[in-house]
């Protein structure tokens, strides 16, 4: 029995490490993405996220982890992302070259970065204070998987992207007005992009049978909601604030 056990250790050990290295390589290989099932989850988190998460379970029965094994959702959403952006720098920019600059620093800072470090902070939270206790010594420990509180990141991030990249796209010219009705439209397009980003951050650690309390990941929703009115009053437009970071010379 002892060489079984030993031998049991080291493979779930081992088999962790051994998955990042191997979804890195398929970004770069388009012939092992699922293109056709990326868009229809993109097209279900804006409808019915909870169709989503529910095709999660079946991919952890099938595949043996909750998270993505198929890096084709990051690698879309990034290049969503520089169309967008490049958008935004044809109609507000000017010179090539801080072009360049906004694109990376939205790539990095906006998706990437800001995403490692919220799903690294949940990855956390929820292995440290939300798992339940076991029944039994002699239950298998499960965790939250790091990938997959990036996927949840990402599946959150892409109606953020729909509501604050490409309608706050075709609706800036107004929402960077002076007045109170840019301030309203802005108020309002932000808090219901913030909400429903945390709306979905819930949802990913609820379809998790071992986690409890995840409704943690619904209070920002409340904070959110008591903000946007207090912004409306002091005539605080996020649009306009977030529009000069990059473009502050046509604004």
């Amino acid at each position: 029995m002892l060489p079984t056990t030993s031998k049991g250790r080291t493979s779930s050990n081992v088999r962790p490490n051994s998955v990042l290295p191997q979804y890195l390589r398929k970004i770069i290989k388009w012939q092992q993405m699922d293109i056709e099932y990326t868009f229809w989850q993109m097209l279900h988190l804006c409808t019915s996220p909870k169709v989503v998460y529910q095709h999660t379970k079946y991919h952890k029965q099938t595949k043996n982890q909750w998270a993505r094994d198929d890096p084709a959702f990051i690698v879309i959403c990034t290049l969503l992302l520089v169309v967008a952006t490049l958008a935004y720098c044809a109609a507000y920019d000017h010179s090539a070259g801080h072009a360049f600059f906004v694109v990376i620093s939205v790539l990095l800072f906006h998706f990437i970065l800001t995403g490692a470090t919220l799903a690294t902070c949940y990855w956390f939270l929820t292995n440290n204070y939300l798992r339940e206790e076991a029944p039994s010594s002699h239950a298998v420990e499960q965790r939250v998987e790091w990938l997959y509180a990036f996927d949840v990141h990402c599946n959150s991030f892409f109606p953020m992207f729909v509501l604050l990249y490409v309608i706050h796209y075709f609706l800036s010219p107004v929402l960077v007005a002076h007045g109170f009705i840019p301030v309203l439209l802005s108020n309002l397009l932000f808090m219901v992009a913030a909400s429903y980003y945390h709306y979905l951050n819930f949802l990913g650690y609820d379809v998790l049978p071992f986690l409890e309390k995840t409704t943690f990941f619904l209070y920002p929703i409340g904070i959110v909601i008591v903000l946007s009115p207090i912004f409306i009053l002091i005539g605080f437009n996020p649009s306009r604030h977030f529009m000069n970071i990059y473009f502050s010379r046509v604004l």
